[in-house]
């Protein structure tokens, strides 16, 4: 069996801890919780035939006050950056940590989340936006930690190309 390890990195409050909770447990909570450091989460995966034990670093938020270590992300074969579809400046943070990111441990496969998309009455992010998105050919998955859409399909989506590389 192969193990990867693969980190969760977004601003504050994205829902990095609740689409881990999602996908490796099947459980969504309203009560907000903050990552404190890191938490590390194992999740067996099938891609294609090949089994992947998932080894899930959930990455506390970044915001103006505290910056994620980078050393946290050592290691890493891929990782997913979460945006909170109903808070631009999620999106614009994003774009620099994922640029950081990559500096830091290199060209390593990323899946991007727009989470929350079961608020998309509140949604943020504009068509625009999203054009930006698809000019910087980054692979773009819809999800919400609440209703499960999506969260298994970024976590295997990133699963693939991680085993293509």
């Amino acid at each position: 069996m192969i193990q990867k390890k693969v980190c969760m990195v977004g601003a504050f409050a994205t829902g990095k801890t609740s689409l881990v909770a999602r996908f490796v447990h099947s459980i969504y909570s309203d009560i907000y919780q903050t990552t404190v450091g890191v938490k590390i989460d194992k999740k067996l995966v099938k891609v294609g035939q090949q089994e992947i034990n998932f080894i899930l670093w959930d990455l506390y938020g970044e915001d103006e006050f505290q910056k994620v270590r980078m050393s946290y992300l050592r290691g890493s074969s891929g990782y997913l950056v979460v945006v909170d579809g109903t808070r631009r400046t999620t999106l614009d943070k994003a774009f620099n940590l994922q640029k950081r990111v990559e500096d830091t441990i290199g060209p390593v496969p990323f899946i991007l989340v727009l989470n929350k998309w079961d608020l998309k009455d509140e949604w943020d992010i504009d068509d625009s936006s999203m054009d930006e998105l698809a000019e910087r050919n980054w692979t773009v998955i819809k999800g919400s930690a609440k209703t499960g859409l999506g969260v298994e399909e970024a976590f295997l989506t990133l699963g693939q190309q991680i085993m293509e590389r």
